[in-house]
């Protein structure tokens, strides 16, 4: 009679290792930070002599060769040595600081129990920064990106190769503080012709955004500790840059007419710039009426002030004409003028621009670098050429037509689904509209938890209370439409529609018609 055999006994694992063959991992990795991590928690201490390769393999399941390939990438990292017709060991000399690895959130022996990982400036600026928008395809609603697809990008490869196939003598050697001299003369023209203003091309500077324009226009005018009045709400980008520059910013509240002048005045007559969306403010969308601008002028010009004019989307407009800038109507060289290429054409260009007062450019030039860092020059060739071609115009006129289209699908898309919920109120231009709760969800609306939960339903939408700097805040959603399909709209709505219904606690209503 044959005897009946006994099941094999599996030993357990060795050093508290288990492996996951269908991990993505590899297996020789997963064996080293397993190890790595045993190593560091002080489940293996300094001068543990460790199982052979032999053994490991036999008891995991795996090659020996994946064993020699873990404990040879620990010992070129230092956590385990081996000596030769000896076993491996862990390190006799790791640090002691480096065994200690805090557990359940307990802070490591010799730290300072409670002490923040990051500044409080740092701690203030993530407490009213929103969360950055995901990565990857275009998603409902964000705010400031433009439509991917209309740019044309195949051009855009073509004008780049043929700057850098054969680079000119300026983008090969130095180039000037301002940036490339093609780029700069080609701003110059467009804004004569399409923003009607004239201006040297030797007084427009390339920057990477209103950040760095309005943080070298602070420290060009600004000694730190002045003062700046600010729109409220406002771009929040503009107070990091003041911050940055050791400026005080003030926030005066708009109202219907805009920014108001007399009444920055009562608040801090102390000021020394003004900074202002007049075109098209944000996150409101309010115009800034024509008798204001002449006071805002007026105030600048007998205080010796400045103004930095953000016409950040100032070309889109669905209605009549683009406004004229408030540099157009600046008569005594006191408006700086700063504009963005990222929101025209893409985000990643990281292009934007700095018209200076005349009397400012040779002082600018000469401390730029020491105050300063550079726009990068890759890209300003090209850029340069797909505007002085005339394809910057054609492409503004395209995507007005598509934002245009996408604002309206918006808006009927609302009205269907947030009816009782949430109203729109349209904007002539822009690139992103406010949705405001109705006065009985006011109370329970907080704009940032349903933020929140509009990304985990891949929403990406903005708080309109984050563009506040004072405790008087109104909460709503910032909904950017110029980079969503308009395919996709409708279905965003309904999604957002169940968010608010389950953030304010009102019962969800049947499927739309």
């Amino acid at each position: 009679m044959k005897p009946r055999s006994t099941p094999r006994t599996r030993r357990a694992p060795p050093l508290g290792l288990a492996l996951d063959p269908s991990a993505p991992e590899p297996l020789h990795r997963q064996i080293g930070e397993q190890m790595r991590r045993a190593i560091l928690e002080g489940r293996l201490k300094p001068g543990t002599r460790l199982p052979s390769s032999r053994l490991m393999a036999q008891d995991l399941d795996c090659a020996r060769g994946t064993v020699v390939l873990a404990f040879d990438q620990l010992v070129a990292e230092g956590y385990v040595v081996g000596q030769a017709g000896s076993a491996m060991s862990v390190a006799a000399d790791l640090p002691d600081e480096m065994l200690t690895v805090p557990r359940s959130g307990t802070p490591p022996q010799g730290s300072t129990v409670g002490r923040p990982a990051v500044a409080r400036r740092t701690r203030a600026l993530l407490a009213e920064s929103p969360s950055p928008v995901p990565a990857g395809p275009p998603i409902a609603f964000p705010t400031g990106q433009p439509d991917r697809e209309a740019f044309p990008f195949a051009l855009w490869a073509k004008l780049l190769e043929r700057e850098w196939r054969r680079p000119g003598v300026e983008a090969a050697s130095a180039v000037h503080p301002f940036g490339h001299a093609g780029m700069r003369e080609a701003i110059a023209t467009y804004l004569g012709v399409a923003r009607g203003f004239t201006c040297d091309p030797g007084s427009v500077v390339v920057t990477t955004g209103i950040r760095h324009g309005l943080s070298l226009f602070a420290q060009v005018v600004l000694d730190a500790g002045d003062t700046a009045w600010i729109e409220e709400p406002g771009f929040i980008g503009v107070r990091e840059a003041l911050a940055a520059s050791g400026v005080r910013a003030v926030p005066v509240a708009i109202d219907g007419s805009g920014f108001s002048a007399e009444a920055a005045q009562a608040m801090a007559p102390e000021a020394r710039l003004a900074v202002v969306a007049p075109a098209h403010h944000f996150p409101l969308g309010t115009v800034l009426g024509l008798q204001r601008r002449l006071e805002l002028l007026s105030w600048a010009e007998r205080r010796k002030g400045w103004i930095a004019e953000d016409d950040f989307d100032g070309e889109y407009r669905y209605s009549g004409r683009p406004l004229p800038p408030l540099r157009s109507l600046d008569r005594a060289g006191r408006v700086a003028y700063f504009s963005s290429f990222s929101k025209l054409l893409f985000p990643a260009l990281r292009l934007s621009f700095l018209v200076l007062p005349a009397s400012l450019v040779e002082a600018t030039e000469r401390i730029i670098d020491r105050v300063s860092i550079r726009a990068p020059l890759l890209g300003q060739g090209a850029l340069a050429r797909f505007i002085a071609d005339g394809h910057l115009a054609t492409h503004l006129r395209r995507t007005r037509q598509l934002y245009a289209g996408r604002r309206e699908a918006l808006l009927e898309a609302a009205a269907r689904h947030l009816d009782g919920l949430m109203t729109i109120a349209p904007d002539p231009g822009g690139m992103h509209v406010i949705a405001s709760p109705v006065p009985r969800l006011v109370p329970r609306f907080d704009d940032v938890a349903v933020t929140a939960a509009a990304s985990a339903r891949d929403l990406t939408v903005q708080p309109l209370s984050v563009c506040y700097a004072g405790r008087a805040r109104q909460h709503g959603l910032i909904l950017g439409y110029a980079g969503t399909p308009e395919a996709e709209i409708d279905r965003a709505l309904v999604k957002l529609r169940d968010v608010v219904l389950r953030a304010t606690g009102r019962p969800r209503r049947g499927r739309p018609r």
